[in-house]
């Protein structure tokens, strides 16, 4: 009996463990944009925020007071600089630190700031000044930060469109434009010596477009079908994501960077669009994020990095009604202006439940104008401001486009859910177990005389 109160001990912080666990998924983000004139306060975006499972959020500049809001939230922030400051941030290092003295260190660390990106798809850009400049303003800003001793606590890094590649296809094969040479070793070089991550903007959604038969649909949106075979490694693909995000991995690998993070910046699919294009539609947006959603969460990873998700923002909070382009690049938000859902994708704590769970094959392939969202918020377009907004998503890259070969019929959908439901069971039966026993536990407390008597 006198081990009884370790053995509670230890199942109770068992069960603590598995609920941390549970409830960090702290590779689950979004995209915060700005390029819209009817967005929420920052603190009611913060509020909203806090009554989801999102904890890290992406924002392509630094403004102030989203960064206050976000204060003591505990939620991870990227900031992000313009990019039009890079050839000021390369080329004099007194603007590196006054931008680190103005939009870092008055915030941290009450505001979590985890990651300064250095521009946004500046090497796909077609701007060579601002390639050959990227390198060194990251170095600069790098070592502002150490002068702030902040160098170990905040990363420094730039995001990629997935137009850096080469080649994608299969994933085993990828490998990185050979245009970018030096320049692309170089970043990597820094990534791994200062432990930041490569950051990726894969879209599913720009593959389908280029590709629209429903089976391609079905393998963008994680629905069953029956999967793409990688011949060199002879490994089965059920999705898109998985193939995108394996076939940067095997670029890092070729260039003998495998062991730089991987981190998606950016990933969605719209909801509307304009009445030409193909894939836009609540249900298909809905499949995407939800079952996404679903995938991380199972842990399973990918097949070339099994048994991890990869840090992941979604695109994104709002929409931006002040976006160019076709409709769809204005209709990404999973949350309306007035903070309610577009549709629900089970990010809510209080509604968490197995509600991502793969959805029917029958998902529509074309826009469907009847949706019930008037959301008109944010999404992200390359700017050069000094709030900087973001991503030229509307472009669609060949390496988007993963056509594997097929392989015979299989589903991971139900892995995934099988998955869920045995983590939720293995929680709630350390739960139980731990409360069993810190009952009889306190009985054993409140009745000495009784269990000694004799």
């Amino acid at each position: 009996m006198v081990v009884l109160p370790y053995t509670v001990a230890f199942l109770l912080l068992s069960s603590l463990q598995t609920v941390k666990i549970a409830n960090s998924q702290s590779f689950i983000g979004i995209n915060y944009g700005q390029v819209a004139d009817n967005l929420p306060p920052p603190p009611s975006t913060a509020k909203l925020l806090q009554s989801t499972s999102i904890q890290k959020v992406r924002l392509y500049g630094s403004d102030p007071a989203i960064i206050k809001a976000l204060a003591n939230t505990g939620i991870g922030i990227v900031v992000g600089t313009a990019n039009g400051d890079i050839p000021g941030l390369a080329s004099d290092p007194n603007f590196a630190e006054s931008w680190i003295n103005t939009n870092v260190l008055p915030f941290y660390p009450a505001s979590n700031i985890i990651l300064i990106t250095v521009g946004n798809e500046v090497m796909t850009s077609n701007d060579q000044n601002l390639v050959n400049k990227l390198l060194p303003a990251m170095q600069n800003v790098q070592n502002a930060l150490n002068d702030a001793s902040l160098g170990g606590k905040i990363k420094v890094s730039t995001v990629h469109s997935m137009g850096v590649l080469k080649q994608s296809e299969p994933p085993s094969s990828g490998s990185f434009d050979p245009s970018y040479g030096d320049l692309m070793k170089g970043l990597l070089e820094f990534n791994s010596a200062n432990g930041s991550p490569f950051a990726i903007n894969p879209y599913p959604y720009y593959a389908y477009r280029s590709d629209t038969r429903p089976e391609t649909l079905a393998f963008c949106l994680f629905q069953p079908n029956a999967g793409r075979t990688d011949g060199n490694i002879k490994i089965k693909y059920m999705n898109m994501f998985d193939a995108q995000v394996d076939a940067v991995y095997s670029a890092l690998n070729s260039m003998g960077f495998k062991n730089v993070e991987i981190v998606v910046a950016e990933t969605g699919w719209p909801f509307k669009g304009d009445d030409n294009d193909v894939g836009p539609s609540i249900e298909n947006a809905k499949a995407y994020n939800g079952n996404l959603i679903a995938h991380l969460r199972s842990m399973v990873g990918t097949p070339l990095m099994p048994g991890k998700s990869v840090d992941t923002y979604l695109f994104a909070l709002y929409d931006e009604d002040l976006k160019p382009g076709p409709g769809s690049e204005r209709s990404f938000g999973l949350f309306k202006t007035d903070l309610t859902m577009v549709y629900d994708v089970g990010l809510s704590t209080s509604s968490q439940s197995l509600a991502a769970t793969p959805q029917p094959l029958q998902a529509a392939a074309t826009n469907t104008s009847t949706d019930t969202s008037t959301n008109n918020n944010n999404s992200s377009t390359s700017t050069s401001t000094s709030t900087g907004t973001g991503t030229s998503t509307s472009t669609s890259s060949s390496t988007n486009n993963i056509s594997i070969s097929r392989g015979s019929s299989s589903s991971s959908s139900n892995k995934v859910y099988l998955n869920r439901i045995f983590n939720l069971g293995l929680l709630y039966g350390f739960m139980g177990l731990s409360l069993i026993c810190l009952f009889f536990f306190l009985v054993f407390l409140g009745y000495p005389h009784t269990l000694f008597k004799g």
